[in-house]
């Protein structure tokens, strides 16, 4: 694994490419290409799409220009790491051996120089989040997945667009995201007591650097607001945002 590191989560790019989503891939692309010139890795922390369901035989031409992108900077040597999201966990083949270079669909620990790493999408840790874990359950499935490829694409990426457009990120409360963080401190407390150094985390959607205990905690933010991703040197790991 070469340095620097760099990670991002939560791009969900549309099926759908408005002038918006058309700026946003613009800036991703733009990014993919500097992580290819630094020669660096990339991690991809989930939602990288906002539905991704890979059949056999079918791939979403409305990602083509970002799979290319990436595709592109793996041929030129670049190591693309992908832990899956709750909205783009269902890979296959052709990602897993075309555009990333490992997928981890439970996240994955590492150690560099300066400590230990877990990243991980980070969906399903908040204490209250009893029903979304019972559902992350049933719908990651082997029969459930089985079953939804018997559905044709046209319908199966219908369905899927019109879940993920029901599920927007809302915007919440400053009390809300509080709480949220609280939560996720205790989960980082036992990580580090575990011998955990760096915590690297999507879903949430803000941009955040916590110490806690001699751990440091990460929220990547996302690409929907902010273009947030992170850096890691080999010594220090800092959060940025791409302009």
């Amino acid at each position: 694994m070469k340095l620097p590191l760099f990670f991002i989560s939560d791009i969900h790019l549309r099926l759908t490419v408005s002038d918006d989503e058309s700026e946003k891939r613009k800036h991703l692309i733009n990014f993919i290409s500097h992580v290819a010139d630094e020669q660096g890795t990339l991690f991809v922390v989930g939602d990288l799409f906002d539905f991704w369901f890979e059949y056999k035989y079918v791939i979403p031409h409305a990602y083509f220009d970002v799979l290319t992108s990436l595709h592109q900077a793996r041929l030129n040597g670049v190591d693309i790491f992908f832990i899956p999201g709750n909205h783009d966990f269902w890979t296959r083949d052709f990602t897993q051996e075309t555009i990333f270079s490992e997928i981890y669909p439970d996240g994955v620990s590492l150690e560099e120089s300066s400590g230990k790493f877990l990243i991980i999408h980070g969906d399903g840790l908040l204490s209250w989040d009893f029903g979304y874990r019972t559902f992350r359950k049933i719908i990651r499935s082997s029969l459930f997945t089985w079953l939804y490829r018997w559905i044709h694409p046209d319908i199966g990426y219908a369905i899927g667009r019109w879940i993920s457009r029901t599920g927007r990120h809302p915007a919440h409360t400053k009390e809300y995201d509080d709480r949220v963080i609280a939560d996720l401190t205790e989960y980082a407390v036992e990580k580090f007591r575990d011998g955990m150094d760096y915590i690297i985390m999507g879903h949430y959607h803000q941009v955040k650097k916590i110490k806690i205990n001699g751990g440091t905690l990460v929220i990547l933010g996302d690409w929907l607001t902010h273009r947030s991703f992170g850096y890691f040197d080999g010594k220090e790991f800092s959060l940025n945002y791409w302009r």
